[in-house]
């Protein structure tokens, strides 16, 4: 009997880890680049979107385009696991950062105070496509401009939604977490294994 897989459409070394974690075997499917630009998955803000609706779409997008490669490729047919994450301040989107002044002001913006993560998980399979939603509250404390410089030269913040990875050095910024530690990291674990038995993975 042949061992059970999926494809993970996501560069993201966080969610890879996130399913070796919970022994979700996978493949990475991957896009041609990584500033992918493909009009089917349009990761732009839409006007009057709100950051649930837009972070579902474009995981659902992925997902959707994902399988079509795949359909198109001569791979065996496994279901495509897809994720997008996204921060919502005050009603904003907040995505990953352009440049470290970028960073910097949008770690500003999140000291003393909540924010909204999001993180929208899509899986597909054929015509078939499913998602599901976790919206987790993250509290900072106040961090001083000297602490939001040292973790900005680090590097760390500039390929995450928000700025900060809460497993690695932010962790220390965080104060109180409601809801989903992994969907916060971006891939929410126990929504991730309640949709993939839905695909017949057997979790």
């Amino acid at each position: 009997m042949m061992d059970p897989r999926i494809y993970l459409a996501s560069r993201s070394p966080r969610r890879r880890e996130l399913l070796t974690q919970i022994g979700v075997r996978f493949d990475l499917l991957l896009f041609r680049s990584g500033s992918r630009e493909d009009q089917e998955v349009n990761e732009d803000w839409l006007p009057g979107e709100s950051a649930d609706d837009y972070v579902q779409r474009v995981a659902r997008a992925k997902a959707a385009f994902a399988a079509g490669l795949l359909a198109r490729r001569p791979l065996v047919a496994h279901p495509v696991l897809a994720a997008d994450t996204t921060l919502d301040v005050d009603g904003e989107i907040i995505g990953k950062p352009r440049d470290e002044a970028e960073a910097a002001g949008i770690l500003g913006r999140l000291s003393g105070r909540s924010h909204r993560v999001l993180t929208a998980i899509a899986v597909a399979r054929g015509d078939r496509l499913e998602h599901r939603l976790s919206v987790s509250e993250v509290r900072f404390r106040t961090i001083s401009t000297a602490e939001i410089r040292r973790y900005v030269q680090s590097g760390e913040p500039m390929d995450k939604a928000g700025a900060y990875g809460i497993q690695g050095r932010a962790a220390i910024f965080v104060e109180e977490i409601r809801g989903s530690h992994s969907g916060v990291v971006g891939l929410p674990l126990c929504e991730t294994a309640l949709l993939l038995r839905e695909f017949g993975y057997p979790l």
